[in-house]
């Protein structure tokens, strides 16, 4: 099966070359989840999620407790995509320049010179493992890296491979010697991903793999190339209007200065969610579109992918915290508020 025939502008005025690139994505994604499937048991959802975040070209936040698999979840998507795979394991004592890079003097034909030293950023897909352990300062040497996809040290700008993909890890439970991303940063994940305890059926899975005599190992079905160019072809999906006024007010009803905004939105919440939230949305919807095999974004698409996009986008203040209101909940209320995306 063949998963790169697909070019990185397809003429939408073909309908067979649409219908042709289109059932090739779907390919292409479907592969890349069996791949990740024989290696990962269970967390259906959670590959469902990291893979449109990723195919949407975006960064994504894995949260859960330790032991759950997310270091190996993120190295089995580097394996099945062919990329170069860099871990960061993040502490307090991690400084910028050992996340970016740092210049050097070196001699080079009997003289010496400054020479730049790259560092681990300069990976395809780069594991941040326990972000969050990391000082603000050291955080903040990830955000022109995921934004810009480029870092600047000693005044020179250094273009980052592509695809480049940021996959961190975060402990949400435990609080010593952590410091907590600031809303900045957190912004600049397209998705936020709830990594949940496993079923009984899915702990006696992971025991006859993970104690017998060898891991399994995921296949690489795809490569940097072919990533880029089904990134590209997402996001030429079509997306109506009544599609994208929808998107637009749900984020505007996480605001509470909002007219109209939920009585849970004005009473609990600090801070909605930023533009960033909905180019998230819109652009994970084009993902999850092609893999139900359609060809523009229908409001379903919307509410699939509304939790993970925005989960860390609403913020809430001291009375949800006392009160026990999460986010989610929010988001819910935010969702019924919209008639095109309630249900």
């Amino acid at each position: 099966m063949s998963t790169g025939a697909a070019t990185a502008a397809i003429d939408l005025e073909d309908p067979a070359a649409v219908e042709a690139a289109a059932t090739e994505f779907r390919a292409a994604f479907d592969a890349t989840r069996d791949a990740m499937g024989a290696v990962i048991v269970g967390q259906h959802a959670v590959i469902e999620q990291v893979l449109t975040g990723l195919f949407a070209g975006g960064h994504v936040l894995l949260e859960g407790v330790p032991g759950l698999g997310k270091t190996l979840l993120v190295r089995t998507i580097a394996r099945a995509f062919g990329l170069d795979f860099r871990r960061i394991q993040f502490t307090p004592d991690l400084m910028p320049a050992d996340v970016t890079g740092t210049t050097v003097l070196a001699e080079e034909d009997g003289r010496r010179v400054f020479q730049f030293q790259r560092g681990p950023i300069f990976g395809q897909a780069v594991l941040a493992d326990e972000v969050n352990r990391g000082t603000p300062k050291t955080q903040s040497a990830l955000l022109e890296a995921m934004q810009e996809g480029a870092v600047t040290a000693g005044g020179e700008r250094h273009q980052l491979p592509r695809p480049f993909f940021v996959l961190a890890t975060q402990n949400p439970i435990e609080m010593e010697g952590t410091y907590p991303l600031p809303e900045a940063q957190l912004d600049r994940f397209l998705f936020k991903v709830a990594v949940e305890a496993p079923t009984e059926d899915d702990l006696v899975q992971i025991l006859e793999r993970t104690t017998g005599p060898a891991a399994p190992e995921p296949a690489a079905v795809l490569d940097a190339e072919r990533v880029l160019r089904w990134q590209a072809f997402a996001r030429q999906v079509p997306v109506a209007e009544p599609v994208a006024r929808a998107v637009a007010r749900l984020i505007r009803s996480t605001h509470p200065d909002t007219e109209g905004a939920p009585p849970s939105v004005r009473r609990f919440v600090r801070y909605g969610a930023s533009p960033r939230g909905a180019q998230a949305i819109q652009l994970a919807a084009k993902v999850r579109a092609l893999t139900q095999g359609r060809l523009n974004v229908a409001f379903a698409d919307v509410r699939a992918v509304v939790l993970p996009a925005l989960r860390h986008r609403v913020l809430t203040n001291f009375e949800a915290d006392a009160e026990g209101i999460g986010a989610e909940r929010i988001i819910a209320d935010a969702l019924a508020a919209i008639p095109d995306l309630a249900g």
